[in-house]
């Protein structure tokens, strides 16, 4: 039976090279209050769904520079840096027809950086991220990567950052090259170690295995390499004496032959820290016997309730200060004693919010990067200035919202009818009323995923303001509340993972939160599959639906081009889908009567349907099926595509028509000012 090997898989390859190690925003220049509103008016569309302001800040290994990223009057995304001893501003990068995507200090006086374009959709961007380095003073800038094809600089254009920095103390950085063959099938990643000045590259330590991922040690180098076929993941060990590799763990994806482990870092002394279950069913941080290959029997961090899902925090010589990790909340815990009398200081500067430190490379760093948030406060940076106490705003994600404006967020459990306890969020219109509401039943997608945790989401606080609770659930087969919680949903979309949802709308009903007759469910990719089978299963629960990417033929997932990562397609297709849905020929009519396109006629409530054209994880055909089936017997059915879009809405403009028609639509037929 699939088991926890599946979830320490996604765990140990992730998203590989292809993800960004940043937030996906853009930052600004200090940021000033939000804009004066009408009291009685709620607040713009835009507000919620432009392009995110700060795309996130970052110290120097010193401490004394902050590079951060920005932009001004809806120009181009720029990188610039600040000497926090002089408080001088300079524009390192920037570019006409491209933004700044992610960067990183390669040292305390050179940055690299990547570039991407936040005006194209997906399917109309061309060219790769490229990878480019320039001095905190603008000089020596040099491409080190290119763009497309075509050779025009030192390192072909497969060459990414890692999602590690490194030591950071020198001109050189370790990238990660991922190979194609001439069909653009993913055969492997290579390691290299490139000279930021002047463009060389060397061959990294590596074994001679097709490798997916590489982890760095405290000291920066090499020292894991992670293997993965179709159906097994090899963790490979580089001996510090030796330099040679060696296995030491393997495990099976989709069977449990072995216990799994999701190596997490190392230790300045080289211990390893991995993520395992050990026998359990919530994950726990452990350290890893390299001699034996076995985990420590007692945990190191224990997270009730919830699987660990974070991060070790060190310093710039590899001293672990804490974990950085997400409970019902992100927060960071602290192992080092100065660090707690820093959080401690900080807390009491920033009172109502989560306030996340990045821990400084050296000790005598004078100030310390801060993000703050809270169910009503969207993401901020701040400076904290250790020796004066002091903050100074850097940016904020959405400086436009007014937090005394935004609803509150609370986390909720109920019972499901056979008895499991599901985990959910409700937020709640601003004002605190929670008594016989419209409400907007919100289902996560994945499905294999955690879909929220507490803290300012645009879709739901945008729903709140204009009036809706919404309920937000961690249906059986989520992630990170338990080996038991993920295994309860094998082989259950439609069914008791829909039940599900369903019982926590009807315990809002109980609790006189939600109105009865004013109840729509809404959701994207497995969301959307859930609202359609939402809309069939509990007709005379949900008023309306909203679908947007969202599966519509089960077959169509085993025939066609869905999940087309190409980490995932091959073995997932043969052994995961089988195991996790079902499988096409033994289960066929369970599949048959869990497909919404077979149950189209069934659908008789108000529905929105929204699909991008070059989706490749659910392609358009799946929405164009579904709806020339259900508008024969359905007059009430909206459609919308959008050109050059992938699976969800890249582009501001896409985003804010999206939420108007949804506005639209629900007030047509939920709204606050209906019964």
């Amino acid at each position: 039976m699939l088991t926890k090997s599946f979830i320490a898989w996604q765990r140990v390859i992730g998203t590989g090279v292809f993800a960004s190690a940043l937030l996906a925003g853009i930052i600004t220049q200090i940021a000033g209050p939000a804009r004066a509103q009408d009291a009685n008016t709620p607040p713009p569309i835009a507000d919620f769904f432009e392009n995110d302001a700060s795309g996130g800040a970052q110290l120097s290994p010193s401490g004394r520079y902050l590079a951060y990223r920005t932009s001004k009057d809806g120009s181009r995304n720029f990188l610039a840096v600040i000497d926090l001893n002089t408080r001088q501003r300079k524009q390192v990068a920037r570019f006409a027809d491209f933004d700044i995507g992610q960067f990183r200090w390669v040292n305390d006086n050179r940055l690299v950086f990547d570039i991407q374009d936040t005006h194209s959709a997906v399917g109309d961007q061309e060219g790769t991220p490229g990878l480019f380095a320039v001095d905190r003073d603008g000089s020596n800038y040099l491409q080190l990567a290119d763009r497309g094809w075509y050779r025009s600089s030192p390192q072909p254009w497969n060459t990414f950052l890692l999602d590690q920095a490194g030591r950071q103390d020198s001109d050189w950085i370790y990238v990660a090259r991922p190979l194609f063959d001439k069909n653009n099938k993913y055969f492997g990643t290579r390691l290299r170690r490139l000279n930021t000045l002047t463009g060389i590259a060397e061959v990294g330590p590596e074994p001679d295995v097709e490798v997916r991922r590489f982890m760095l040690d405290a000291n920066g180098e090499p020292r894991l390499a992670i293997s993965s076929n179709s159906v097994r993941i090899v963790v490979y060990y580089r001996d510090p004496a030796t330099g040679k590799w060696r296995a030491i763990a393997n495990f099976d994806i989709y069977r449990n032959t072995k216990e799994p482990i999701s190596p997490l870092g190392f230790g300045p002394d080289g211990t390893l820290f991995v993520v395992a279950n050990a026998g359990e069913d919530l994950s726990t941080v452990r350290t890893f016997d390299l001699a034996s290959g076995t985990v420590s029997k007692e945990p190191i961090v224990v997270t009730r309730g919830y699987d660990f899902d974070g991060n070790l925090i060190a310093d710039g010589s590899g001293k672990i200060l804490g974990v950085h990790l997400t409970t019902d909340a992100e927060d960071n815990i602290w192992m080092d004693p100065a660090m707690k009398e820093l959080q401690a200081k900080v807390n009491k500067a920033l009172p109502g919010t989560n306030n996340l430190i990045e821990a400084p490379t050296r000790p005598d760093v004078p100030w310390v990067l801060v993000k703050s948030y809270s169910d009503r406060q969207p993401l901020r940076y701040l400076l904290y200035d250790t020796k004066s106490g002091t903050l100074a705003l850097v940016g904020s994600t959405h400086p436009r919202i007014d937090p005394a404006r935004m609803g509150r967020q609370e986390p909720i459990r109920y019972k499901a009818r056979d008895g499991l306890e599901i985990p959910g969020l409700l937020t709640l219109p601003p004002g605190g009323v929670r008594k016989n509401l419209p409400m907007v039943v919100l289902v996560h997608g994945g499905p294999w995923v955690r879909g929220a945790s507490w803290g300012w989401d645009p879709e739901s606080q945008f729903l709140a303001s204009r009036g809706y609770a919404v309920l937000q659930v961690e249906f059986r087969g989520s992630t990170g509340f338990g080996q038991h919680h993920f295994e309860a949903g094998l082989k259950q979309w439609g069914l008791a993972m829909q039940d599900d949802i369903a019982d926590g709308t009807r315990w809002a009903i109980a609790q006189g939160i939600a109105d009865p007759k004013r109840i729509c469910i809404a959701g994207a990719s497995y969301g959307g599959y859930a609202t359609l089978m939402g809309l069939v299963n509990d007709p005379d629960l949900y008023r309306c639906g909203i679908d947007w990417a969202g599966v519509t033929d089960i077959e169509l997932m085993y025939t066609g081009t869905w999940y087309s990562r190409p980490e995932l397609s091959e073995g997932y297709r043969s052994y995961g889908m089988p195991l996790l849905i079902g499988d096409p020929v033994k289960d066929a009519e369970q599949l048959k009567a869990t497909s919404p396109i077979q149950q189209a006629a069934r659908i008789h409530q108000p529905i929105l349907l929204a699909y991008g054209e070059e989706d490749q994880r659910v392609p358009l055909y799946h929405g164009k099926k579904f709806y020339a089936a259900v508008k024969r017997g359905n007059k009430q059915v909206e459609w919308v595509t959008y050109s050059g879009e992938g699976h969800g809405w890249s582009l501001e403009k896409n985003r804010i028509d999206f939420w108007q028609r949804v506005e639209r639509f629900l007030d047509r037929h939920i709204g606050p000012g209906r019964q």
